[in-house]
């Protein structure tokens, strides 16, 4: 991931996001810090106009964020997603969770931050949160999900264990 693909600022409520090329696993991790520290939000306004495809781990963080917004009555507002990436939203059944916005022009935010690489510990739980996300948006992706939480969960183990023997 280069450092541009993912930018991420804040201003009055609002969270805007610019998601460029693939969204993968390495963009989720910034998507799950910003899932853990929204509070007191309206809006996260994504623009996916120059985002190509996504992967689960991040439709999962994507979803996560979905959630949160849910229960606190704020909206997340996908801007300009192809038809593809809303397809890949409706076939994991979590487009309930976002509005569809089409912008032909727009102010674009100045952002202020950018996504950084993660660790490979940090990484795994992402795998692991984002799936289980999928899972609580629509039951009907546990059996899609399944092996994959059940195997980031061995490798978030793993690389703790392993964490914990370096430190000693």
């Amino acid at each position: 991931m280069k450092e541009s693909d993912l930018l991420i600022s804040h201003r009055d409520d609002v969270y805007f996001i610019k998601v460029s090329g693939r969204a993968n696993f390495e963009y989720a991790v910034p998507l799950r810090e910003l899932a853990r520290t929204l509070e007191d939000f309206r809006c996260v306004r994504m623009d996916m106009s120059e985002c190509l495809a996504m992967d689960s781990t991040f439709m999962g963080e994507l979803s996560m964020i979905g959630l949160k917004a849910k229960r606190s009555g704020a909206q997340v507002e996908l801007v300009n997603a192809s038809e593809f990436l809303t397809k890949l939203l409706r076939d994991l059944g979590v487009t309930k969770l976002f509005t569809f916005v089409t912008e032909t022009e727009g102010t674009a935010p100045e952002y202020d931050s950018a996504a950084k690489k993660a660790d490979l510990l940090t990484t795994a739980e992402t795998v692991t949160e984002a799936h289980e996300s999928l899972v609580e948006a629509d039951k009907s992706n546990a059996q899609k999900f399944d092996q994959v939480i059940a195997f980031s969960k061995q490798d978030v183990e793993r690389l703790k264990k392993e964490r914990e023997n370096s430190q000693k």
